[in-house]
C-alpha cells in the first residue's frame, strides 16, 4: 500500500474556553494519497478549520495520531515539528499572508530562508515557482502593486516552491471575485495535475468543492462522508 501524504487516526481536539470543554473534533480518521486533489467542506463551526490546523501540524490533536510520510508527527518536539511542516507542507490562506512592501520573489523565496538555503538558490527557485503560476513578469512588483488574484497566485508560488508533499489552501478564492476565484482554482488544478503534489482544499463553498476529485463532509465535528466527486467517476 502506498505511503500517504498525511493521514489522521481518530483525532481529537478539545479547547477549553472559560472552564468550558468544547470538542471541535471528536474522533476523526483521515487518508490523503500523494497527488491527491481534495476538499474539506462544512459550514462554519462544523470543525474543518481545527482539522486543516492539525493536518497542516500547526496545532496538536488532544489524542490520536497524525502521520505526514509515514511519520508520526505527534511524537515530534516542537522545533521537530517546525522542520518537517517547513519541508513538508504548503499553506495556502484566504488573505494571501504576504509581507506587503516586499517583492513578490522575496515573498515566495521566504520558506527557503528558514532551511538555510543561499540567496541565489532560493531567488533562482522562487523565479521558477512565478513562472509556474504565470507570474514570470512580476516578480519584482511589491505586493501591494499586485491584484488580490495575483496576490494569492504568489501565495500559491510561495507555497509551491519548497516542493511540498501536500499543500492545504484555507478558503483560497474567500476574498476573490468569482472570476478571478475562477482562475486560482485553475492555477491551484493545473499545479495539482503537472507537479503531483497532494492539494487539500478547505471550503464551505460546495461549488468549489465539487471541483476537486474527492470531497469530505465535516460536522460537528465529525466526518459526516466522504465521497468522489461526480466528475470525477
Amino acid at each position: 500500500m502506498t505511503t500517504p501524504a498525511i493521514e489522521a487516526v481518530d483525532v481529537t481536539r478539545v479547547y477549553s474556553l472559560g472552564g468550558t470543554e468544547v470538542q471541535a473534533l471528536r474522533g476523526v480518521s483521515l487518508r490523503v494519497a500523494p497527488g491527491e486533489y481534495a476538499a474539506i467542506i462544512g459550514p462554519s463551526g462544523s470543525g474543518k478549520s481545527t482539522l486543516m490546523h492539525l493536518l497542516g501540524l500547526l496545532d496538536r490533536p488532544s489524542s490520536g495520531v497524525i502521520t505526514v510520510g509515514g511519520r508520526d508527527a505527534t511524537s515530534l518536539s516542537d522545533s521537530e515539528l517546525a522542520v518537517l511542516r517547513n519541508q513538508t507542507i504548503g499553506f495556502v490562506f484566504q488573505s494571501f499572508q504576504l509581507l506587503s512592501r516586499t517583492a513578490a520573489i522575496d515573498n515566495v523565496a521566504l520558506p527557503l530562508l528558514y532551511r538555510g538555503i543561499g540567496k541565489t538558490e532560493r531567488r533562482e527557485r522562487a523565479a521558477a515557482a512565478l513562472d509556474a503560476v504565470g507570474l514570470g513578469d512580476r516578480k519584482g512588483h511589491k505586493a501591494t502593486e499586485l491584484s488580490g488574484g495575483e496576490q494569492q497566485r504568489v501565495a500559491i508560488a510561495r507555497a509551491l516552491v519548497g516542493e511540498p508533499q501536500l499543500l492545504l489552501a484555507d478558503e483560497p478564492t474567500g476574498n476573490l471575485d468569482t472570476r478571478t476565484g475562477g482562475e486560482v482554482m485553475e492555477t491551484l488544478e493545473r499545479l495539482n495535475r503537472d507537479s503531483g503534489v497532494a492539494v487539500v482544499l478547505v471550503t464551505h463553498d460546495r461549488d468549489i468543492a465539487l471541483r476537486t476529485q474527492r470531497q469530505i463532509y465535516v460536522r460537528d465535528g465529525l466526518i459526516e462522508r466522504d465521497e468522489p466527486s461526480a466528475m470525477a467517476q
